[in-house]
């Protein structure tokens, strides 16, 4: 809680918390990438994977909840590496 300048008393958790949402889908998206790069070292670049993971966490951006974003993430970068996706 901090003062505000008109005497009162506000709570500022929402601008640390973001912040700290962000640096954790981030590492998640990370992991997706790690993971993703093993998986399919055999068929794809490491660049190759990188994109289809950049691809698919775009297409997320305008999602108001970001809680399952990275889940959502690898699974259409699995299907866009497979080639099973639009």
């Amino acid at each position: 809680m901090r003062e505000n300048p008109s005497g009162g008393r506000e709570a500022r958790f929402e601008a640390g918390g973001a912040v700290a949402d962000k640096a954790r889908e981030d590492d998640a998206i990370r992991g997706v990438v790690e993971r993703l790069t093993h998986i399919f070292s055999a068929t794809h670049s490491p660049a190759e994977v990188q994109a289809a993971v950049a691809r698919a966490h775009a297409s997320f951006t305008d999602r108001p909840v970001r809680d399952f974003v990275p889940v959502l993430v690898e699974r259409r970068a699995r299907a866009l590496l497979s080639g099973s996706a639009d």
